[in-house]
């Protein structure tokens, strides 16, 4: 395809189209807008998926979908049946919490008006789902949690299918994450592992920071695997993924047996191994195991703190840092479609462009960056305050087009990056290149909650070799605070 842009020439090809940060348009008032940040937390845990198959027990009380039908004032974990129990307990004596359980038969959604829709949750719990999820609940999940919500994805080892219809745990959320009709390009970052390690004790990172490892519920040390699994974390997909817990003699990339990311407004947390959340206690007839209270691990703290994480409460994103005490939900940046021109941005000139060489995501401008097959950089940076107290996400959508061939080398890159007031990089959130083409614009976000009470410079930098054209095409980005 020929395109012309500003005064000069761009060649760009149909190759590509690679995504940064999610989407996070402002806050609405709608029937589907995403559950407002509240005290009490509203947690819903899933038992709509086989969670009780086999010996699993995977609930925090047979009275469903509320357990204050069991015991209103619970005070010890066998006030309630389950074999989470205990975990559903901790949180409900706190005051600080309001738990439901999704029951058997029932499907998860997103926008509706039962009384287990997603929309009245801050968060939800997956405790090892045994059959896969329909293309309605992958929608209703992913849109909840891009919107605001918090997810707990719990796994098990592979090969775990306690029901015996072919999938298990490991197969079912990578199937929610790669096959949804929100974002299917590795939203969160990372991959569970078909693993089945019989054994260890995997130890938390130092992070003295991060609200999942120190909370309120305690300090984590080390968790539990007693026939589990680990996930595979790609920052280059997602920069906001974090291990925090990894098996021995793994790091990095690789082992990691606990994790967070975010997508969009929300928050995700991934646990390799079911064994953990076990209190030991539930249904007559199950083989149970006191994972909850192992001795050498800290795997209550863990659960609660995450929890607590999850649902806001410690208003600090997943990869640590920044937040804590209130904040008002909203959208930061200024004409963040672009659709008010070269408004509100600091950009080189013509990047803000409503050519149609290349399609807006949505509307009709978008900032364009490089494509013109000579050598050349492009800027475009915003300036925001971002207030005390507050957890921060930025979104965007970016397109990478590009006429190079080259499957190893990095010729043209972009640079997303924040900047203090002075001027000084604080930090590199990415730098994608030709390599990154792909087609169409995917969603992708950074948690910048770490700049909490600081006023930063949000900035995109485009470099351009001297000869084939890439284009880095940004649309619809924002910065959300809740």
């Amino acid at each position: 395809m020929l395109g012309f842009r500003r005064s000069r020439h761009r060649l760009t090809t149909a190759t590509a189209v690679f995504g940064l940060l999610v989407a996070g348009a402002a806050v609405q008032a709608s029937a589907a807008a995403p559950a407002a940040a509240a005290t009490p937390h509203r947690i819903l845990f899933d038992n709509a998926h086989a969670e009780t198959a086999g010996n699993a027990d995977w609930i925090i009380s047979t009275s469903q979908p509320d357990p204050l039908g069991q015991d209103s004032s619970p005070s010890a974990e066998t006030d309630w049946t389950g074999a989470l129990s205990s975990w559903g307990v901790a949180l409900q004596k706190t005051g600080d919490y309001s738990l439901k359980t999704l029951p058997s038969g029932s499907s998860l959604a997103y926008g509706g008006s039962t009384a287990t829709d997603l929309s009245n949750f801050d968060t939800l719990v997956l405790p090892e789902p045994n059959t896969l999820f329909t293309t309605a609940e992958k929608t209703a999940i992913m849109t909840f949690v891009k919107n605001g919500g918090g997810l707990f994805m719990v796994s098990d080892h592979t090969g775990a299918d306690r029901n015996n219809d072919g999938e298990d745990a490991v197969e079912i959320l990578n199937d929610l994450m790669t096959n949804n009709s929100v974002d299917s390009t590795d939203p969160f970052g990372f991959s569970i592992d078909s693993l089945s390690i019989s054994s260890d004790y995997p130890s938390a990172i130092s992070d003295s920071s991060n609200a999942v490892l120190h909370g309120s519920f305690g300090t984590v040390t080390k968790s539990l695997i007693a026939s589990g699994t680990t996930a595979t974390l790609k920052p280059a997909d997602n920069s906001a993924v974090k291990g925090l817990l990894y098996r021995t003699g793994y790091s990095g990339n690789t082992g990691a047996f606990f994790a967070t990311s975010t997508f969009g407004s929300g928050r995700v947390a991934f646990w390799g191994d079911s064994s953990p959340i076990d209190d030991g206690t539930g249904q007559s007839g199950n083989t149970l195991y006191d994972g909850w209270n192992d001795t050498g691990a800290t795997n209550a703290a863990l659960a609660l703190n995450a929890t607590e994480w999850l649902a806001g409460g410690s208003g600090s994103g997943g990869g640590g840092g920044g937040g804590g005490g209130t904040c008002t939900a909203a959208q930061l940046l200024a004409n963040p479609g672009f659709e008010s021109g070269n408004t509100s941005w600091t950009a080189t000139s013509g990047v803000i462009t409503n050519s149609s060489s290349e399609a807006a995501r949505t509307g009709s401008y978008k900032a364009w960056l490089n494509g013109y097959g000579s050598a050349n950089t492009d800027t475009l940076s915003q300036s925001v305050t971002i207030p005390s107290g507050c957890a921060a996400t930025l979104n965007f959508y970016l397109h990478v087009d590009t006429a190079e061939t080259t499957t190893s080398t990095a010729y043209d890159t972009l640079k997303a990056q924040v900047l203090n007031s002075s001027g000084t990089v604080l930090s590199t959130l990415a730098t994608y290149s030709n390599l990154n083409a792909a087609s169409g614009y995917t969603l992708r976000s950074f948690d910048l909650s770490s700049y909490a009470g600081q006023t930063v410079t949000v900035k995109f930098t485009g470099t351009e070799g001297s000869t084939l054209q890439t284009s880095f095409v940004l649309d619809d980005t924002a910065l959300n605070v809740s």
